[in-house]
């Protein structure tokens, strides 16, 4: 049961509305954007809701339980403040999103109907389709850690404790030459060895992308040139003489944590734990090692 403001409930039974739809969105970096599908922009707070902005949405599918509510919002890009780029980029991904019904004649006649982030967007020519889900789509989400072969930290994170800044570990590194927006020719990263900074990742210092981050696919070393190419494609143009930081990838193996960042005592997978072939393994009287004696790790072993 809403919980309706004073005089919003007579306005309704009146049987004349002026009602409209607002969605107020914000994104990861903490900005906060305003839409409405009425024909005037309203300001409801600090927020302006634009009505230029083609926002229409679709009906809202609620069910009992914990099953997730969600509902489409479409629109097109002509909005200032809600471009292409920043989409593909990913500036919205996961984005908070609160859904009001407005009276328009009375900015403070107002209820909020649903609350959720933004999930899966699409994108067709100068229009977008944008999934918003409720607040239970959270418990969809891998909660805690897994038992796995693998580590599951982020190199360079409090849990991984090496310091990803460190010389040894990053560079800045210049754009030379531009394949296309994934890969490119760089200068800066002569001293290092190949593939040092593949599964790595790069983030924009200087040119369109400035700000924006995107992880390595391959780092590749051919004579004299230093070949950079990413999983995807930048959403804004790369340029010669765009600039960028560096940071050495780990394919989350122990023996790349021991040898490459010497930092096998913060390991945050189980490189020991049997898998498969020996969880179903039987003794054969050919194999010496079915003997029942211990698997003899040492200390060097996690050294």
């Amino acid at each position: 049961m809403k919980s309706l403001p004073a005089g919003f409930q007579a306005h309704l039974d009146s049987g004349i509305t002026t009602l409209c739809w607002c969605w107020k969105l914000s994104d990861n970096a903490g900005r906060v954007f305003g839409f409405t599908d009425h024909d005037l922009d309203l300001t409801i707070g600090s927020v302006n809701y634009e009505a230029a902005s083609g926002f229409t949405g679709s009906q809202i599918d609620s069910s009992l339980g914990l099953s997730v509510d969600n509902l489409d919002a479409a629109g097109a890009l002509s909005s200032e403040t809600l471009t292409e780029d920043d989409l593909a980029a990913g500036i919205f991904d996961n984005a908070k999103v609160e859904i009001w019904r407005v009276n328009w004649a009375d900015t403070s006649q107002r209820v909020l109907m649903r609350k959720g982030n933004l999930g899966e967007v699409s994108r067709s020519n100068h229009s977008f389709t944008a999934e918003i889900r409720g607040l239970a789509h959270e418990l969809n989400q891998p909660k805690g850690r897994l038992f796995q072969n693998s580590c599951d930290a982020v190199v360079g994170d409090p849990r991984c404790g090496v310091n990803i800044n460190a010389a040894a570990f990053g560079a800045v590194g210049t754009v030379q030459e531009v394949l296309d927006n994934r890969q490119f020719l760089v200068t800066g990263l002569g001293s290092f060895e190949n593939g040092w900074f593949q599964r790595g990742r790069v983030e924009w210092e200087t040119g369109a992308n400035q700000g924006l981050a995107m992880e390595v696919k391959a780092h590749r070393i051919n004579g004299p040139r230093t070949h950079i190419d990413l999983w995807q494609a930048m959403s804004r143009l790369v340029n010669t003489g765009d600039t960028f930081r560096i940071t050495a990838g780990c394919d989350k193996q122990f023996s790349t944590c021991r040898t490459k960042f010497s930092n096998g005592m913060n390991f945050r997978g189980f490189p020991h734990m049997p898998g498969n072939d020996f969880a179903i393994s039987y003794p054969n009287r050919d194999d010496t090692t079915n003997d029942g004696s211990s698997l003899g790790f040492t200390k060097n072993d996690i050294a």
